[in-house]
């Protein structure tokens, strides 16, 4: 990789890696763990020029044949922004999968929902996509089209795709992994350079045996993204989350069936504005330094795995899919020892860089500047006061980690009956929710208990708590909030002095963490893990809020954005 390269000329998107991170580390001890967030950020994107002629959107021809514009349902984001890929092939493939499961028919409105979804989502095709439609039950059968293969999205096409969405039936079992594997299949035999499938389903995995739901995620990890959807009071968070951080999507749930379409159009829609395929992470340790995992945390929790064994430098490469102009964020954790390492002074754990694969001029129709590479740093120390030190970044992630888990012992403890054991863990989840301003999961709690202080957890569980409550506070709790800024050696001005928990702390591997939305009630002391400042409330002793809400949606954007990290609205120009 070479720093400021590029798939392309000038004028394309830039892409930025921020490390946050506390150097310090012990001396004493035997082998220890460096905790480092990392911030990936790409803007430039976002086209302004029209593209197909199926979604004119010059004054001559204002709407498409389906009576939308060319831009996306709120008006912001474009609907086909790069339009193609090298040589002109279509730039997006997307499969919908519909569940027909047999608990689709009823209410009736559940599966006309479904169907109305699809539809709209097809709708917003631009012409040339490549798309297919997959009816899903115990099996997996093409809807459209009617043969195993992708269509290529025109007025016409997108007509009978519809058609075959509104004579479609129900009945039957439900094997995800049959789905999935058929949605790999119709996207690699393409090779369009961004896959992508939409799933909705109402019910668990009941024919699992049919077609293991493990095997077919480790043959499709890493080669497409998919978002999968609960609608209905059947389906089981757990199962969509497994799904979801093995593909690198996001996971989402509608409590009343009209509300479906709606959010299919707006996936949609941030989904034609990803015009960069991919980018790597690459992770150089030095000698004596092992990576134990890398994953993502922002804006959803996803595994990333290396891809193949290490270069001769011994370089691991982790595949990240789909960028728009967006900000993610991943944590990184790294194993060393101090025996034979010089005491008091900076010393270069490992290097993080960014990478386009196989850049080139054709490799995709929008061109990267990357960053120079960043060093990860560790400092050995004999001073405890030092090493306690636990960056504000790595902090908060960690208490999304610890509040996942309590949502997951949470619904755990309700399911084998003990009520006392629901309260208590749900107690914890509000008060970690609490601490980093996580607003949607609190909104979710409220309907499981009466929360009588949410800084402490406090509170009394409903008498009449309904089992699909907790899927939707594990699904809320799989979307985090984006956090403080890079860390300062010290505490903000008039903070109180970091909580112990050193750089050795990180969570334990568990369910996803929390969720992006909302005020925070201001800066709380995480037990163990360090002190958590909130991104939404004026940091401590300064009067200065690091985020800003987003007038699109429910998230936050930091207030140098120029686009919201959580759906991509335009915020402001580049100064």
């Amino acid at each position: 990789m070479t720093p400021e390269s590029s798939g392309g000329g000038a004028g394309g998107a830039t892409a930025a890696l921020e490390t946050s991170q506390s150097k310090y580390l012990s001396a004493s001890g035997g082998e220890q763990e460096m905790h480092v967030v990392l911030t990936v950020r790409v803007e430039g994107t976002d086209p302004t020029h029209p593209t197909d002629p199926a979604h004119p959107t010059d004054p001559a021809h204002p709407t498409d044949p389906t009576g939308q514009s060319g831009r996306g349902p709120d008006g912001g984001a474009p609907r086909n922004p790069a339009g193609a890929g090298p040589g002109g092939a279509p730039l997006l493939a997307q499969v919908l999968v519909v569940d027909c499961s047999g608990s689709m028919t009823w209410p009736q409105e559940k599966f006309r929902a479904a169907r109305q979804a699809a539809a709209a989502a097809v709708r917003m095709l631009p012409a040339g996509t490549l798309f297919a439609v997959v009816q899903g039950t115990e099996d997996a059968t093409m809807v459209f089209p009617a043969h195993e293969g992708m269509a290529v999205s025109s007025a016409g096409q997108r007509r009978r795709a519809e058609a075959a969405l509104q004579g479609l039936p129900a009945g039957g079992g439900t094997c995800i992994g049959a789905w999935l594997d058929l949605a790999g299949r119709l996207l690699a035999a393409q090779g369009a350079p961004i896959g992508h499938v939409l799933l909705l389903t109402d019910g668990r995995n009941e024919h699992d045996r049919t077609m293991p739901l493990d095997a077919v995620l480790d043959t499709w990890e890493g080669r497409f993204v998919c978002d999968a959807w609960g609608i209905g009071d059947g389906w089981d968070a757990g199962e969509l989350l497994r799904v979801a951080r093995r593909l690198h999507g996001s996971v989402g749930a509608v409590r009343e069936e009209a509300a479906l379409p709606g959010e299919y159009e707006k996936l949609t829609a941030r989904l034609l504005t990803k015009t960069v395929p991919e980018l790597t992470v690459e992770v150089t340790p030095a000698p004596g330094t092992a990576i134990r995992y890398l994953k993502q945390v922002f804006p959803t929790e996803a595994d990333l795995a290396p891809v193949g064994p290490p270069g001769q430098d011994g370089t691991y490469r982790y595949t990240t899919r789909a960028w728009g102009d967006e900000t993610r964020r991943y944590h990184l954790c790294l194993t060393a020892d101090p025996t034979g390492w010089p005491r008091g002074e900076d010393l270069q754990l490992a290097a993080v860089a960014l990478d386009r694969p196989d850049a080139g001029p054709t490799a995709a129709p929008t061109a990267v500047r990357l960053p120079p590479p960043r060093a990860c740093v560790v400092h050995w120390t004999e001073d405890p006061a030092l090493s306690r030190h636990t960056d504000t970044q790595v902090a908060h992630f960690q208490l999304y980690g610890r509040l996942g888990q309590a949502v997951a012992a949470a619904a755990a403890a309700y399911r084998r009956g003990d009520r006392e054991a629901t309260a208590r863990h749900l107690g914890e989840g509000v008060r970690l929710a609490h601490a980093v301003g996580a607003a949607r999961p609190l909104a979710d709690f409220r309907r499981l208990a009466d929360i009588e202080d949410a800084a402490t957890g406090r509170l009394r569980l409903r008498p009449d708590l309904a089992p699909i409550d907790f899927e939707h506070l594990i699904t809320a709790s799989s979307h985090s909030t984006y956090g403080p800024e890079a860390d300062d050696p010290a505490p903000p001005p008039g903070a109180p002095p970091h909580a112990p928990g050193g750089a050795g702390t990180g969570p334990a591997p568990g369910p996803a963490p929390g969720t992006a939305t909302g005020p925070a009630p201001g800066p709380a002391t995480g037990t163990g893990s360090g002190t958590a400042y909130s991104a939404t409330a004026p940091a401590p002793g300064t009067g200065t809020a690091l985020t800003e809400p987003c007038p699109a949606c429910d998230g936050r954007a930091p207030l140098t954005a120029r686009f919201c990290p959580r759906c991509g609205y335009f915020l402001r120009e580049r100064p």
